[in-house]
């Protein structure tokens, strides 16, 4: 792994979209590059936040108090959401794939990966304003506007639909994106169930 070439590709990716998508679409690749390169490293940086805002920073719940994960259950709760974020990739990547033909394009697994992996870059980036407490819904707000943005960009590129139909290829992508987030979410919380121990974080008062 090449943390420069990771966050050059993320920077450009972000700031220069436009022309950052058509070098992309002709970099030969495979999909297990694609994890090992760079999906693997990106997807990593909400869950470290998430383990950072849950057990080191805590949760502020409204007219209760502060409360934090215990480091044990704070781990899990990380590594599960990288795990739901690497899935998600796969099954979005995949429906994007599927979805080609619906919208005159061509299914290509590669550029779909490629596609959906350089497209999630906005929510991961977006997602370090989450260490910030109440930042965090707005922080996934904005990696889904941006991300919505990149990806109309992509599609006509990476997926060889008509620039008339890359509206509604958008629009069910991220249909199923949402989906599918929602979807692992549940899973993920179903899995964490009942043994998500919280604690009063220091100097937070006790809820009544």
């Amino acid at each position: 792994m090449d943390t420069s070439k990771v966050i050059s590709r993320a920077r450009s990716t972000l700031l220069t979209p436009k022309t950052e998508w058509p070098i992309i679409a002709a970099e030969p690749e495979t999909v297990g590059h694609l994890y090992s390169d760079y999906i693997l490293i990106m997807a990593a940086i909400p869950a470290l936040v998430r383990f950072v805002s849950a057990t080191l920073i805590g949760i502020r719940v409204p007219f209760i108090g502060t409360y934090r994960f215990s480091i044990a259950t704070g781990l899990e709760n990380a590594l599960l959401t990288y795990v739901a974020a690497l899935l998600g990739v796969y099954v979005v990547a995949m429906i994007v794939d599927a979805l080609a033909p619906t919208f005159s394009g061509e299914k290509n697994r590669v550029q779909a990966f490629k596609t959906v992996a350089y497209t999630y870059t906005a929510s991961w980036v977006a997602s370090i304003l989450g260490v910030i407490p109440g930042l965090g819904w707005i922080a996934a707000l904005l990696g889904l506007a941006y991300g919505i943005y990149l990806l109309r960009l992509a599609l006509p590129v990476t997926m060889k639909c008509p620039d008339s139909n890359a509206v509604g290829y958008t629009v069910a992508t991220i249909v199923v994106a949402i989906v599918v987030a929602v979807l692992l979410s549940v899973l993920v919380n179903a899995v964490l169930g009942t043994g998500a121990r919280l604690e009063i974080a220091p100097g937070a008062p006790y809820p009544r």
